[in-house]
């Protein structure tokens, strides 16, 4: 066996290595953020080693139980590398010289130890004392993460471990933000085991669990459409029916993935929450052709949504429906060109309701891109109305009584500019001659009738509103006279708007 030359050389600056650098990597050489290049798994990134620049550095966030590849390649020079794999506290993870008799340096399986940012320092062999010099590409895979209990997922991920009486539980943690939508499985792969699942928040509360897969015909267990509702780290537990007391055991598998309405806004279950005069930006793509949103409001209350193109194509389209998602009310082209807006719709009952921002034809629609939309309050319908006065609306049938002591009753409605409407005020018994006025937001008389009702019936028919606005109407008799006394008697009053 020889020894001298460069294996002789090679053992000298290993040595020197594992005194000298390595410490001085752990210490002083902790990358700063300004000399540091983020990293993504898949990405290839090319670098220099030169005289005057020795190391370069890159990041990248690990998780635990994550299993990476890491590889380092000159592409030009005589360039030797060496990698160096550290942890945010300044632990050396890692260090690799040569790979396979070749200079190149290729990790092929590292299981990362815990969630943490690690820094991958390239540079060369013998560091600052070394000589080579060249370009490099360097490369991070995932390649899978670890079924042993503690490991991170991420969605997408499926790990396989065993439940036994030692181990009846094992845990897995994920991120998840605000408005995802995802679902976990836990399927038997071998043995006689009946999974069961939990998953925990942050708060140690189980938001939801499972035994079986309703309809699944199988014992396998399964979350299905949970709704993410603050942004943090969650818990699965992945374990047996009875957990510890159970007596069932087996290898499974676990999955957990994140649904295709899954985002906030995408679907109703994660409708981004709005206040009255609140304005946002969203888009709409060919795979998200709609966006919710959500208020609260109260009956009567005035509100209009407005949708305008921000960038792209998209032909907005809105609606608004209640809360059981039964939309009240749509609009294409009201905000002017291709551009939408509910002006003044009435809240019909106090609760919840939906903004549907969407294009036209919605799912059948070709146009996309960005948008801005706004929600205002208008205030109610009947500000300004007397108290007391009864509030009426559309498709209203009303009986009541005019005599001495009730010679009028006044009602007030909420009408929009344009539409049509009908009032009929007959007798229902007695002598009663009835007389209709129909007054504006002022009280000012804009329209009456004594008989066009037929016989002593008194009928509005047909009238277009001039404003959108609260509206009176007042039920009347005609007053006697010449000694001739005053008709009374039973009413049934009927407001209607015709569909033109």
């Amino acid at each position: 066996m020889r020894f001298g030359g460069r294996v002789t050389t090679s053992i000298f600056i290993l040595i020197l290595t594992a005194l000298y650098i390595v410490p001085h990597v752990q210490a002083q050489n902790t990358p700063q953020p300004n000399d540091e290049t983020s990293l993504d798994y898949g990405a290839q990134i090319t670098g220099e080693i030169t005289k005057a620049n020795t190391r370069s550095v890159y990041y990248f966030d690990g998780l635990r139980g994550e299993v990476v590849a890491i590889s380092v390649t000159t592409t030009k020079g005589d360039l030797d590398p060496l990698l160096t794999l550290i942890d945010a506290n300044g632990r050396v993870i890692a260090q690799r010289d040569d790979s396979n008799g070749s200079r190149n340096i290729n990790i092929q399986a590292l299981t990362i130890p815990q969630s943490l940012r690690y820094y991958v320092i390239v540079g060369r062999f013998g560091m600052s004392l070394g000589s080579t010099t060249g370009t490099f590409k360097l490369n991070i895979e995932r390649i899978g993460v670890s079924g042993e209990s503690g490991s991170a997922l991420r969605y997408g991920d499926s790990v396989i471990n065993n439940i036994s009486n030692m181990t009846p539980q094992l845990y897995y943690s994920f991120q998840a933000k605000q408005g995802d939508i995802i679902d976990v499985t836990m399927q038997r792969n071998s043995g006689n085991l009946d999974p069961y699942l939990q998953i925990v928040n942050s708060d140690a509360h189980v938001i939801a669990e499972s035994d079986d897969i309703s309809g699944s015909g199988s014992l396998d267990a399964g979350v299905k459409g949970l709704v993410i509702e603050q942004t943090g780290t969650y818990i699965i537990v992945a374990t047996r029916y009875g957990e510890a007391a159970g007596t069932s055991t087996g290898r499974y598998i676990l999955t957990v993935a994140e649904a295709d309405n899954s985002g906030l806004g995408n679907a109703f279950q994660t409708a981004v929450a709005l206040n009255f005069n609140d304005t946002t930006e969203g888009e709409i793509t060919g795979s998200n052709v709609q966006k919710y949103y959500t208020f609260e409001a109260k009956k009567d209350d005035l509100v209009s949504v407005q949708m305008n193109r921000v960038s792209g194509t998209v032909d907005a389209f809105l609606a608004i429906a209640d809360q059981n998602l039964q939309e009240l009310v749509s609009d294409d082209d009201g905000g002017g060109g291709q551009n939408a807006k509910i002006d003044s719709f009435r809240i019909p009952e106090d609760g919840k309701y939906y903004i549907i921002a969407t294009r036209a034809d919605r799912a059948a629609g070709t146009t996309s891109g960005k948008y801005k939309l706004s929600v205002q309050s208008l205030g109610n319908a009947f500000d300004g109305v007397p108290e007391g006065t009864q509030r009426i609306s559309y498709g209203t049938t009303i009986t009541g009584r005019l005599d001495e002591i009730t010679p009028e009753i006044q009602f007030a409605f909420f009408g929009t500019k344009g539409d049509a409407i009908t009032i009929s005020l007959n007798r229902g018994d007695g002598d009663l001659d009835p007389t209709l006025f129909l007054l504006n937001s002022n009280q000012t008389v804009i329209k009456q009738d004594d008989d066009s009702g037929g016989g002593q019936n008194a009928r509005i028919a047909r009238f277009v509103l001039p404003e959108s606005g609260a509206y009176y109407i007042k039920a009347t008799r005609f007053s006697g006279t010449d000694g001739n006394p005053n008709t009374q008697g039973s009413f049934v009053l009927v407001l209607a708007r015709i569909v033109q």
